[in-house]
């Protein structure tokens, strides 16, 4: 479990009451994810029910049509059934079956017409609509009395030797009964359209609640967390929730990453500035009372050493801290591993041109493209240079190149020295760790800190010469 100092404030779970908390001051709900689903699922349902109800509506009204045509053709057929031929003229006799049949729809007026040939008007209804042209029986509509109607045309012809010809029977019925079972039909249909999309709907709430569950269980999870605990969530987690997760979990990874720098950072600080800030009044105090002018030139010669040794300690000390923290959140870019050589090499670092000592720069025309974040690979190339220049011998040369083995891109530092001995070697760059010669090891601990950073490594070998490398992977 990761630490951090603590600090005065609310808890992780905020102000029981007086507002949202400080950290969920830019938080604005929206619209719950059930309430989305429901919403949505509901818009889908009435499109789908409209589209249903003019769907029942148009089979009600087939249906309808269908049954009460049946009766209709009964109707006609009744009566063109008694149809005979008395005396050379045909005569009807209207059976009762045939109004039964259209009895059925109470509501409804019948009319009826038979006629015979030249449109001779036997029984029935003058001035009823006229059929279609067409064949011997034939549905049309009009109107019978100014309400719309349906009507059955059923003609039957005759051959014999005192009548040769067609007698038609015309049979109408108006269409209050057929809208009627039309409406039923449709109202019947749309309730159970009504019951099941409440169903589904209700369906859907509890799944979604359901499905809903672990997120509402991490939530607590993390509420009910330690503040300093950083440590990454586990257990089973749902695939389509296992993103989030995953980037919950690196991203408190390097919220512990920046609190260890941070801590690090004083802790190292106090560490390693107490002693030379003691030392540093000491010698100030013994100035102060020093009356020989020659003892305390030399005093004030050592307070200068000293504190250019601190400053160059703090500088690679805030040097570290801010790699460390730019490796965490500046962006990868594509970059020329030879432009951060030259960069490296032509910076205007008094402490990396102490003495007058001249550095080679060998790279190739081709360029050796790597991600990483500039500025930390230029600090790491720095520090490996002044490493050589301090703790090494001439001539110093910068490189870079590409692996023929291993096909990795190299920023490599080599100068003619032996390197430090291998039980030393084992420890560079683990922080204040003392080199070829006497130094905190922070430069080679900054140099390491951004290889890893951006998935590298540190790479030492050799002996006259002693060469010391980033090892970065190419870019593609």
């Amino acid at each position: 479990m990761s630490s951090i100092p603590k600090t005065e404030g609310p808890k992780s779970g905020g102000p029981k009451s007086g507002g949202p908390p400080a950290g969920d001051a830019g938080l604005r709900p929206t619209l719950s994810l059930t309430a989305r689903l429901v919403a949505g699922l509901g818009a889908l349902l009435l499109v789908g029910g409209v589209v249903l109800a003019l769907a029942a509506f148009a089979y009600g009204r087939t249906a309808a049509r269908e049954a009460f045509d049946r009766l209709l053709v009964g109707a006609a057929n009744d009566i063109a059934s008694t149809v005979a031929i008395r005396d050379g003229q045909p005569v009807v006799d209207l059976p009762a079956s045939a109004f039964q049949l259209l009895a059925l729809a109470p509501e409804d007026r019948v009319a009826y017409r038979i006629s015979g040939p030249g449109d001779q008007l036997l029984t029935g209804y003058e001035g009823l609509p006229a059929p279609p042209e067409g064949g011997d029986t034939r549905f049309y509509d009009a109107e019978f009395m100014g309400e719309p109607a349906r009507y059955i045309l059923v003609s039957r012809r005759f051959a014999e030797r005192s009548f040769s010809g067609q007698v038609d029977v015309v049979v109408g019925q108006t269409l209050r009964a057929r809208n009627d079972l039309a409406r039923d039909i449709t109202g019947k249909a749309l309730v159970v359209l009504a019951i099941g999309g409440l169903a589904v709907l209700l369906l859907a709430v509890l799944i979604v609640r359901g499905a809903l569950g672990p997120l509402g269980r991490l939530a607590a999870r993390l509420e009910a967390r330690d503040p300093q605990d950083l440590t990454p969530l586990d257990g089973r987690i749902p695939r389509e929730v296992l993103p989030m997760v995953v980037g919950l979990n690196g991203f408190m990874g390097r919220l512990d990453r920046q609190f260890g720098t941070m801590r690090r950072l004083i802790s190292d600080t106090a560490h390693q500035l107490r002693n030379p800030v003691a030392a540093l009044r000491a010698q100030a105090d013994l100035a102060g009372q020093e009356s020989d002018p020659e003892r305390q030139r030399l005093l004030v010669g050592r307070i200068h050493a000293r504190t250019k040794s601190l400053g160059h300690l703090l500088d690679q000390m805030l040097s570290r801290a801010m790699v460390v923290h730019r490796g965490d959140s500046a962006r990868r870019a594509l970059l020329d591993l030879r432009d951060v050589a030259l960069e490296a090499v032509e910076a205007d670092d008094p402490q990396l041109l102490a003495g007058g000592a001249a550095v080679a720069l060998v790279i190739g025309e081709d360029p050796v493209m790597v991600r990483g974040d500039a500025l930390s690979l230029t600090e790491a190339a720095k520090n490996l240079l002044s490493n050589a220049l301090r703790h090494g011998r001439a001539p110093v040369v910068v490189g870079v190149g590409v692996g023929a083995e291993d096909g990795l891109a190299r920023l490599w530092v080599e100068d003619a020295g032996p390197g430090p001995a291998e039980e030393v070697r084992a420890q560079l760059g683990d922080r204040f760790v003392a080199g070829a010669a006497q130094g905190s090891g922070l430069g080679l601990s900054i140099a390491g800190a951004v290889a890893e950073a951006f998935g590298g490594r540190l790479e030492m070998s050799g002996g006259h010469p002693f060469r010391m490398a980033l090892v970065l992977e190419v870019a593609q």
